[in-house]
């Protein structure tokens, strides 16, 4: 949709909100045909279903990991210590003699938990920031970008190793949460770049000039706008997010047992990957499946909303 589309037009031509009697209050309107075009894209209806399949498999994994085997984690035998694939247990089992299937498929939920609720809380934090920068005035804005900065100046897995040392407990919750505290730049930059492309728009100033309220601009006019480019952005920062908590997990410094994540499962893995290759090609597949899927979805949805990839 553009600007022109919304602005009167010079002599009253049919069509234009002078003409027609169309109220500003309905000058947003979602890109025509965008849904048309991903529809027609094979990879984004493979790559959507995919990322529903790993939703489900994370709200509900006991209904994928029993199907084969017992389906518990929890369960151990130590007769079976790392043993490979065998019948019932197609990917064998881990050094305590737990069945590997049912813990890689139940370590989808803490992945995706940390990746969702992470993602979240950045996005929530950067449509706030966001929005103040791109209209609140140049001091207002010069102080969140200062403070964006600097949150930019932190390495980001350097930074998250130092907070995260501070915590005795860590659960999805707290992992997601120090996460956050250094994801939200990149999206708050995103956001405020949205807003100040459409705060001078004609449906904007006609807006403004019927007495609108800054709040009510903001919600009708600015967010639905500014939305769309940082949605796609989350939804690639998702998949960059699972991997950072695997590493960070990894390292000793994510998620702690009994937690089960796909980090634990390949730091388990690391002393015996030699011998025991099953342990660690099986989280890393399950991790690297998950993360393409995402990155690949969000990729796919930002070309789709480009005008000029179309």
């Amino acid at each position: 949709m553009t600007d022109a589309t919304l602005s009167p037009g010079k002599h009253g031509a049919p069509g234009t909100p002078g003409a027609s009697g169309t109220s500003p209050e309905a000058s947003y309107q979602a890109p025509q045909g965008t849904w048309h075009e991903l529809r027609r894209r094979p990879v984004f209806l493979l790559t959507g279903g995919c990322a529903l399949l790993l939703l489900l498999l994370a709200a509900a994994p006991g209904l994928f990991a029993g199907w084969f085997g017992h389906g518990d984690p929890t369960v151990c035998e130590l007769d079976h210590s790392a043993e490979g694939p065998a019948p019932g247990h197609p990917f064998g089992y881990d050094v305590q003699g737990c069945d590997l299937y049912a813990n890689v498929i139940h370590g989808a939920g803490a992945s995706l938990g940390v990746g969702l609720l992470a993602t979240g809380l950045g996005l929530a934090v950067a449509l706030v920031l966001g929005c103040l920068a791109g209209m609140a005035g140049r001091i207002v804005d010069s102080v969140i970008a200062r403070i964006t900065d600097v949150f930019l100046g932190f390495p980001f897995l350097l930074g998250a190793i130092v907070v995260l040392n501070s915590f005795t407990t860590r659960d999805v919750p707290t992992v997601a949460g120090v996460l956050a505290l250094f994801g939200w730049p990149t999206m708050t930059r995103v956001v405020r770049a949205s807003v100040r492309s459409v705060r001078e728009a004609d449906y904007v100033v006609m807006a403004r000039s019927l007495g609108a309220s800054q709040w009510h601009i903001v919600r009708r006019h600015v967010l639905p706008n500014a939305l769309t480019p940082v949605l796609v952005l989350a939804t690639i920062t998702v998949g960059g997010v699972i991997v950072a908590e695997a590493a960070l997990t990894f390292l000793g410094v994510g998620l702690q047992p009994p937690s089960i994540s796909r980090g634990l499962q390949l730091a388990g893995a690391q002393n015996s990957f030699q011998t025991h290759p099953h342990l660690l090609i099986f989280p890393g597949l399950f991790l690297s499946f998950t993360v393409f899927v995402l990155i690949t979805f969000g990729d796919t949805v930002r070309d789709a909303l480009d005008p000029r990839g179309r």
